[in-house]
C-alpha cells in the first residue's frame, strides 16, 4: 500500500516492513484525512499489558458495556467506524543494530470533540518488548508533541516494581520531548480491591504516583468498568482539552438562567462523556453526571440493536423534569427543570432555539470572537 518514495525512505531509514500507517504524526485514519483546521490534540494511553486499557477505551469510544468486554477483538473497530470515531491497528517493525527485528503495536483513533477539536489517541500495547522500544528506537516519535498521557496501572499487578519502572521511563521522554504534557494515572480494577480497603490502597497509591511523578504534576483517579469512576475519569481529562471552556461554561450558565433550569450538562455526542455543566440548585448525588452517561450510553445500545437511533428523552415525576436532546452537531444537552409551571413545550422550543447559538460558540477559532463573553 505504500508508494515507491515511501519505500526508499523506510529504506534509507532503516526500518524494516511497515504495514498501515507511518510511525509519525498521523493525518488521519481508515482513509479520512483531518481537516487543516482541526485542533489535534495528541494523547497517550499506555500502561502493561493486562491493566485494562483495551476493555476501558472500548467502553468509553465504542458503546461497550462492561460485561461485552469479555470478548473483545477485532469488532472494536468495527464499533470505532460505525461510530465515525476512526481507528486503525498499526504494526511497525525495526532492524536494530545487530539484525535482530522487533515489532510493536500502536491503535490510532482520531476522536472529535467540539467542533475543530479532534483527540489523536495513540493506544500503545502494553507487551514488554513494545514498551522497551517505545523507550529506545521510537522514543522522539512516541513521546513528541504530546498533549496527554495517560497511564494505566492494574491495582493487583504483581510486577509493581516493574510497572513503576516504566511509568518512570514515560515520565523521563515526556520531560525530554513533550514538557508541558498534562499527565494522569487511572488505578484501574478497584472493584477487585475489598470495599473497606479502597481507599487506603488508592491514597498509597495516589502518594507514590505522585512522588515519583516529580517534576512534573499527576493527577490520579481509581477506575473500574463496572461504576461510574471510569467516566468520571475519562470526563475530567477531555475536560482539560477544551479549547475555551470558559467561555461554553459561560454561555451554559446564561443558558440555564433565562429558562430557569436547575441543572444543564453538555455530553459529547458519541462518548457521552461530560464536558461541560452548570447548576443553579445544589445537588445530592456528586456521581449523577457519570451515571447518567453509563445509564445513556446502554440506552442507545439497546436503541441501536434494534435498527433504531437514539435522538431524545424526557423523564418526569412530581419532583422534576429531566430533558435529553441533541443539542449541536458533536453534543447533546440535558436540562434539569423542578419548575411545574413551565410546560415541556416550552422548555423544548428553548433547547431548539439555543441550538444555532452554541454551533456558533462550537465554531469559533479563538476567544476573542466567542459569542456572550462579556
Amino acid at each position: 500500500m505504500e508508494d515507491s518514495d515511501s519505500e526508499r525512505k523506510t529504506e534509507k531509514e532503516n526500518l524494516g516492513p511497515r504495514m498501515d500507517l507511518p510511525i509519525g504524526e498521523p493525518e488521519g485514519s481508515l482513509g479520512w484525512v483531518l481537516p487543516n483546521t482541526a485542533m489535534k490534540k495528541k494523547v497517550l494511553l499506555m500502561g502493561k499489558s493486562g491493566s485494562g486499557k483495551t476493555s476501558m477505551r472500548s467502553i468509553i469510544f465504542a458503546n461497550y458495556i462492561a460485561r461485552d468486554t469479555r470478548r473483545l477483538g477485532a469488532t472494536i473497530l468495527d464499533r470505532l467506524h460505525s461510530l465515525q470515531i476512526n481507528s486503525s491497528f498499526s504494526t511497525y517493525s525495526l532492524v536494530d543494530s545487530v539484525g535482530n527485528t522487533k515489532t510493536f503495536d500502536v491503535e490510532h483513533s482520531h476522536v472529535r470533540f467540539l467542533g475543530n477539536l479532534v483527540l489523536n489517541l495513540w493506544d500503545c500495547g502494553g507487551q514488554d518488548t513494545f514498551m522497551e522500544n517505545y523507550f529506545t528506537s521510537q522514543r522522539d516519535n512516541i513521546f513528541r508533541n504530546v498533549e496527554v498521557l495517560i497511564y494505566v496501572f492494574d491495582v493487583e499487578s504483581r510486577e509493581l516494581e516493574k510497572d513503576m519502572h516504566y511509568y518512570q521511563s514515560c515520565l523521563e521522554a515526556i520531560l525530554q520531548n513533550s514538557p508541558d504534557a498534562k499527565i494522569f494515572c487511572l488505578v484501574h480494577k478497584m472493584d477487585l480491591v475489598q470495599e473497606d480497603q479502597r481507599d487506603l490502597i488508592f491514597k498509597e497509591r495516589e502518594e507514590d504516583l505522585r512522588r515519583l511523578s516529580r517534576p512534573l504534576e499527576c493527577a490520579c483517579f481509581r477506575t473500574s468498568i463496572w461504576d461510574e469512576t471510569l467516566y468520571k475519569a475519562w470526563s475530567s481529562i477531555v475536560y482539560q482539552l477544551i479549547p475555551n471552556v470558559q467561555q461554553l461554561e459561560m454561555n451554559l450558565r446564561n443558558f440555564a438562567e433565562i429558562i430557569e433550569a436547575d441543572e444543564v450538562l453538555l455530553f459529547e455526542r458519541a462518548t457521552f462523556l461530560v464536558i461541560s455543566h452548570y447548576q443553579c440548585k445544589e445537588q445530592r448525588d456528586a456521581h449523577r453526571f457519570e451515571k447518567i452517561s453509563n445509564i445513556i450510553k446502554q440506552f442507545k445500545l439497546s436503541c441501536s440493536k434494534l435498527a433504531a437511533s437514539f435522538q431524545s428523552m424526557e423523564v418526569r415525576n412530581s419532583n422534576f423534569a429531566a430533558f435529553i436532546d441533541i443539542f449541536t452537531s458533536n453534543t447533546y444537552v440535558m436540562v434539569v427543570m423542578s419548575d411545574p409551571s413551565i410546560p415541556s413545550a416550552a422548555t423544548l422550543i428553548n433547547i431548539r432555539n439555543a441550538r444555532k447559538h452554541f454551533e456558533k460558540l462550537e465554531r469559533v477559532d479563538g476567544p476573542k470572537q466567542c459569542l456572550l463573553m462579556s
